[in-house]
């Protein structure tokens, strides 16, 4: 949900002072609210973390969990009044340790995952959406509580996603950045 603002775009200096406690987003200058995940959503978030964990021990690439800001950065940005896009997806994944400092990732994570509510569905499915593709993130994953299901998107090479494979909350997800991980999402969803 985009927050009331005066007619300014946002950036990471603005987002460094606001409160730790408080998740926004800004998105080409607009800041987001997120809201807080419910107690199924962390569920889901804490199993799809342990898989990769699990998977990445030992190995350069490394799992975040939220929050955990990603500033989608095209690389000339030099001050953080110039960055205008912080992100806090669900999930993040990143090969290229070089981009991760104290304040999390600076530049394009290889994997992110999304796990949508009723109020996010618009920004996770369109917005987000968009976003990651122009930044290149490889691989975008919409995980939907409700409908125990599993979108998974690849970036083509032409810079969009291509078309989308769907996961029902029985199946195994291999995934394309690590062939070698199958991710089992009947351990995932709640219930199950």
């Amino acid at each position: 949900m985009a927050l009331p603002h005066e007619e300014r775009q946002y950036t990471y200096a603005d987002y460094l002072t606001w409160p730790e406690d408080e998740r926004i987003e800004i998105i080409d200058g607009v800041p987001y609210m997120q809201v807080t995940p419910s107690p199924e959503h962390q569920l889901i978030s804490g199993e799809l973390f342990r898989q990769f964990a699990n998977y990445l021990q030992g190995k350069s690439c490394k799992v975040y969990h939220a929050p955990f800001s990603v500033r989608l950065t095209r690389g000339d940005e030099k001050k953080d009044e110039d960055i205008k896009k912080v992100l806090e997806p669900d999930i993040t994944i990143v090969c290229d340790q070089s981009k991760i400092d104290k304040k999390g990732c600076n530049g394009t994570p290889d994997l992110i995952i999304e796990i949508i509510s009723p109020s996010s569905i618009k920004h996770d499915r369109v917005t987000k959406f968009n976003q990651y593709a122009k930044a290149g993130v490889i691989e975008y994953w919409i995980v939907e509580p409700e409908a125990k299901l599993t979108s998974v998107f690849l970036l083509q090479s032409d810079g969009r996603y291509g078309r989308l494979e769907i996961y029902t909350e029985d199946e195994k997800i291999t995934v394309s950045i690590f062939p070698d991980l199958i991710v089992d999402l009947s351990t995932v969803f709640p219930g199950q």
